[in-house]
């Protein structure tokens, strides 16, 4: 099963992924390399230069690897405490947005109406200017009037999801379209 992009595990299989195009891209170009020089006995060949232009999207891949490398994916328990908390919410996991000044690994949000409510616990990342981020994105997009909030702690992070959840338990009202426009937005941001 493929993991798309907002799901449990997305970073572990991006990374896998990308490596494993980096090392068939690479081996692309040192086949035809050491093909070249076997037949012509000079590094003054087609082969050479093909391969020489072969390393251009391999070497675009490594960049993406080394990118993400330092990201963690999200432990699977957080994963089935938050689903357990957010039945009638949104969700979106393993996200590192990227804005053009920085870039912050937020591990999860949820989105409940008009509120994206997110959990970042690594360091690198500024609850603050991330919340600013995706509100100014959305903003972008059309997607006024909605409140964004990050924040560094587990604990209240998910009595908030389930305090947005019970809300969603006694209102009824069908959002779901509006939430996985706002889920989508916040995932093109993200690598």
């Amino acid at each position: 099963m493929k993991i798309e992009k907002g799901q449990p595990g997305y970073i572990r299989a991006r990374k896998q992924k990308l490596l494993l195009m980096t090392v068939l891209e690479f081996a692309v170009v040192i086949a035809l390399l050491v093909l070249g020089i076997m037949q012509t006995g000079t590094r003054l060949n087609l082969l050479t230069v093909v391969a020489i232009v072969g390393c251009l999207p391999a070497c675009k891949m490594l960049v993406g690897l080394i990118t993400i490398l330092p990201y963690r994916t999200i432990d699977p328990e957080i994963v089935d405490e938050i689903e357990d908390k957010a039945s009638l919410l949104t969700t979106a996991y393993d996200m590192v947005l990227t804005s053009r000044e920085k870039i912050m690994p937020v591990t999860a949000v949820v989105i409940a109406g008009n509120t994206v409510f997110g959990y970042a616990p690594d360091k690198k990342t500024d609850p603050e200017e991330a919340a600013k981020h995706i509100k100014n994105i959305l903003e972008e997009n059309r997607m006024s009037k909605i409140t964004v909030k990050i924040v560094n702690d587990y604990t209240p992070f998910l009595a908030r999801v389930e305090g947005l959840n019970n809300i969603a338990q006694v209102e009824k009202e069908d959002r779901r379209k509006r939430e996985r426009k706002i889920r989508r937005i916040i995932l093109n941001i993200s690598m």
